[in-house]
């Protein structure tokens, strides 16, 4: 059994077990909402690939270590307080970060064995990375699923630019932008989310991929749907209409304008949340995903790289968006970023553009040889 489980290097942030044919890795940062370190990141990648040459491991789940009498969280994104430091320093391990973590989010989603992804809670950022690829993606009432990164001055990534993009409509882009949190329902009906398992089955469900039989990757999925209900009601088409009328809009300016013009609360929240963002890093995203229609998987994490160098070498750490949001959000807590430009009006196109110029050749890219 133990040569199932490779020395891992994260100091318990990953925990490894094996029962029958199932693989489990546990994220275990449950004080930081289960936020991915650098060593759970290198952990990850290499059980998954250690499990997927072992034919005894048919297929591999992963969850999220709760805190006792506390809500659960799956994954609440990366360690920001992480790349605010490591900008600041110079460190290059900022730079590793992204390309591991990318690379492993590419592992994730061309994964040869069944992977199922327990997305119980907070499911943010870094946990939407590390799920979205899954096979089975299964959720309950208190999933929150969301892709926060305009707020501290940065734009969806692990692949948020693929799988955003394939949303209905321009639900993609309104997710994208606004970082709205979602559940279950909305989360099942448009393509981010497979399955619901009610809370009330949770413990019980974990405790069967834990301990009991697990024969094979069929019984592993077995497992999982014979706990599964119907997702609590949600009217996401109405939703859709509603985001399609004014993220449809062919530029930042113009959703905001469509926005400003409805009279109506949804619209006028929208508005305001969009307004307290860095309006660079929004352009930087509507473009994203608005390219990652027409990209593959392996082109969409390339171009994500690029975009992340830039989010923090491009101005340099004094001037960069992410530096300042990450500041003002998680490190002097004002939640006052100052952001430049402050308005969408006085954006550079110029600016923009460069963010989507690669810093590297194509021989030299650091994701060059995933496909």
């Amino acid at each position: 059994m133990s040569d199932l489980i490779p020395t891992l290097v994260s100091d318990g942030q990953i925990l490894a077990d094996v029962n029958g044919c199932l693989g489990l890795i546990t994220l275990n940062r449950p004080q930081a909402l289960n936020a991915l370190s650098l060593g759970m990141v290198r952990d990850m990648t290499t059980l998954l690939r250690h499990w997927a040459a072992r034919p005894e491991i048919q297929a591999v789940a992963v969850i999220g270590a709760g805190r006792e009498g506390k809500a659960p969280a799956f994954c609440a994104g990366g360690d920001i307080r992480f790349f605010h430091q490591a900008a600041h320093a110079g460190d290059p391990a900022l730079d590793d970060f992204f390309t591991e973590e990318y690379r492993l989010n590419h592992l994730i989603h061309h994964y040869p064995k069944p992977y199922v992804a327990l997305m119980d809670g907070v499911v943010m950022g870094g946990g939407m990375g590390i799920s979205q690829g899954a096979k089975l993606r299964v959720l309950s009432e208190r999933s929150k699923l969301a892709m926060p990164e305009t707020g501290i001055g940065l734009f969806p990534d692990v692949g948020g630019g693929y799988f955003l993009a394939q949303c209905p409509g321009h639900v993609g882009e309104w997710l994208a932008l606004t970082g709205q949190t979602i559940a279950a329902g909305d989360a099942i009906e448009w393509g981010l989310g497979d399955v619901y398992v009610p809370a009330a089955q949770w413990d019980d469900l974990v405790q069967a991929l834990r301990t009991g039989a697990q024969p094979s990757a069929e019984h592993v999925v077995a497992t999982v749907m014979e706990r599964a209900d119907l997702a609590p009601a949600a009217d996401p088409k109405a939703a859709a209409e509603r985001i399609d009328r004014h993220f449809g809009e062919a530029t930042l300016g113009g959703i905001l304008d469509s926005l400003a013009a409805a009279g109506d609360d949804w619209a006028q929240q929208t508005h305001a949340t969009l307004l307290k963002r860095s309006p660079l890093m929004l352009a930087v995203t509507l473009e994203l995903v608005r390219r990652g229609r027409r990209l593959s998987l392996a082109d969409d994490l390339r171009l994500e790289r690029d975009l992340v160098h830039h989010s923090f070498h491009l101005r340099g750490a004094a001037r960069s968006e992410t530096v300042e949001g990450i500041r003002a959000l998680a490190v002097d807590k004002d939640h006052a970023p100052r952001w430049s430009p402050a308005r969408v009006a006085d954006i550079d196109p110029a600016e923009v553009a460069a963010f989507f110029v690669s810093p590297w050749t194509p021989e030299q890219h650091p994701l060059r040889d995933l496909e």
